[in-house]
């Protein structure tokens, strides 16, 4: 049977579960939530990146873009799993409405390294492969985040000895043998989270639900990918960036913004017919089912600022070998790539022709459909509303960096609450409502819907303020109510009355 095209999906990061630990992970309330999908008809999950995240936890930058969040790891199926014990699991815990990033670390880590040596003492026989066939990325993730332990830093390029910077082979080996428990102890950690999310991975798809991952187009400064890959970075031998990426000056701030990861060396990348990139699509596709590229644009040309500048303001656009590199994708994974383009921002022309000539979807947002026309009435040609969207994209209310949609609407003046209220002819009590119903009336073969709009939450419940870093982002979490409550039902609703059903469900009813 063909494949169902028109689908309905829910984004919600793990970190936000519920959990007793501060910070949610792959255990029980992973799965509540999947059979909370799979009852309402949603058969898309939308997580955001799953890698070990570093200062400011933001899961766009990682220490690594293979390895997998340690936080991620749940404590009571280690326990399950013998590695833990019954005290262990008698933890208070940590009482906190939001995810506690440092105490979840100061509870969570000693657990999960006296479970790494209790598993370490008698490892299962598919430890020896797993290292094995992940090597050429685990030893040298292992060994990193021992040298960041070690300096109580991860950057690796100012603060770490010189020898182990630059990756003094004699350095690193000796570094190796120091440290040689401390770096199977985080390759145990590894294994725990790979085999912890492949049987929830697997339970998703045994229960209807695809995983939509995501990959950030850039890598962090100080992670193991910069200090392994300099020669495909723009980064010197010294470890010093020669230029960091961003985006120009706009309506939204005069300066640009200056996001400080390191830029690719293209050339490097062609010469190795872009093989990092493949393993990274390749890696990333092997735990989910299909993947949304972050800032998609950076596949047509990047905005390059030299080092040592304040803002993005003397910055240049450089372009990427965009094409290139999704041909290499294609000869490596198949012609019909599953792959979102994240192509919000402004886009130029070149960035439409490469998605479209690929086959691409790109993203449309309800939020910034509303804009005002000369007469003062709404602009019915904005191509984000639901009227104009056509099938080649995926609808969202809003993303991990809006507000939600009902913090979006209350923070609107006046005249645009009125434009918004008359073009769904609703009034303020169910405007949220009225977004998702209108997402998933479109054409659109994918619909998402952020999980804080399916409960009609408002700013409090916001995920990300892109372009700041403090406590109040990447640290929405759900409480156990909202999990088991049945809060789901007039999504249920309008995903059958807009043929957004499962098959299985669609053919039965």
């Amino acid at each position: 049977m063909k494949e169902k095209v028109r689908k309905a999906g829910v984004l919600l990061h793990p970190t936000s579960l519920p959990s007793k630990w501060g910070v949610g992970d792959l255990g029980d309330n992973a799965y509540k939530f999947i059979d909370k999908l799979a009852d309402n008809f949603v058969s898309l999950w939308q997580v955001l990146p799953l890698g070990p995240t570093g200062f400011g936890d933001s899961p766009y930058a990682a220490r690594s873009t293979f390895a997998g969040n340690e936080l991620l790891i749940s404590l009571e199926m280690l326990y399950e799993d013998g590695w833990l014990e019954i005290g262990d699991m008698l933890s208070p815990g940590i009482e906190s409405e939001r995810v506690d990033y440092g105490e979840a670390r100061r509870v969570k880590e000693p657990l999960l390294h006296k479970a790494a040596v209790a598993f370490l003492s008698d490892p299962p026989s598919d430890f020896a492969s797993f290292c094995a066939s992940k090597a050429w990325w685990l030893d040298d993730y292992a060994i990193y985040q021992v040298l960041c332990d070690h300096y109580n830093d991860s950057r690796w390029s100012s603060v770490w000895d010189p020898a182990l910077r630059n990756r003094d082979e004699a350095a690193l080996a000796a570094a190796r043998e120091r440290f040689k428990e401390e770096v199977l102890v985080w390759k145990a950690y590894q294994y725990f989270f790979f085999k912890q999310w492949g049987k929830l991975k697997s339970y998703a798809n045994e229960h209807g639900i695809s995983i939509i991952g995501d990959i950030p187009i850039f890598v962090a400064p100080d992670s193991v990918d910069a200090w392994t890959n300099r020669q495909l970075l723009k980064i010197d031998e010294d470890g010093v960036q020669e230029a960091s990426s961003g985006v120009p000056p706009d309506a939204f701030s005069a300066t640009g913004q200056l996001w400080g990861n390191p830029l690719y060396r293209w050339e490097e990348h062609r010469r190795t017919g872009f093989a990092w990139w493949v393993s990274r699509l390749r890696e990333t596709l092997s735990m989910c089912d299909i993947v949304r590229i972050d800032h998609f644009r950076g596949f047509a040309a990047c905005w390059e600022v030299p080092a040592g500048e304040d803002t993005a303001m003397n910055g240049k656009w450089v372009e990427s070998p965009g094409q290139e590199l999704l041909d290499a994708f294609k000869a490596a994974l198949g012609d019909d790539l599953p792959i979102i383009a994240e192509d919000l921002g402004v886009i130029t022309p070149d960035v439409e022709e490469l998605r479209d000539r690929n086959g691409l979807p790109g993203m449309k947002i309800l939020q910034f459909a509303f804009g005002v026309a000369e007469d003062g009435e709404i602009d019915a040609s904005n191509a984000y509303l639901p009227h104009n969207i056509d099938e080649g994209s995926v609808t969202y209310t809003g993303t991990h960096d809006n507000d939600t949609t009902l913090g979006w609407y209350l923070s609107q003046d006046d005249r645009m609450k009125d434009i918004v209220r008359r073009y769904f002819e609703a009034g303020d009590e169910d405007i949220v409502y009225r977004f998702i119903r209108a997402a998933l009336a479109t054409r659109s073969r994918y619909v998402v819907i952020p999980a804080q709009d399916v409960m009609g939450l408002g700013t409090e419940a916001r995920m990300n303020v892109p372009s700041t870093c403090g406590t109040s982002n990447w640290s929405w979490k759900m409480s156990q109510g909202m999990l088991d409550d049945d809060n789901f039902g007039r999504l249920k609703y309008y995903i059958r009355m807009y043929d957004r059903m499962p098959v299985k469900e669609a053919t039965s009813h």
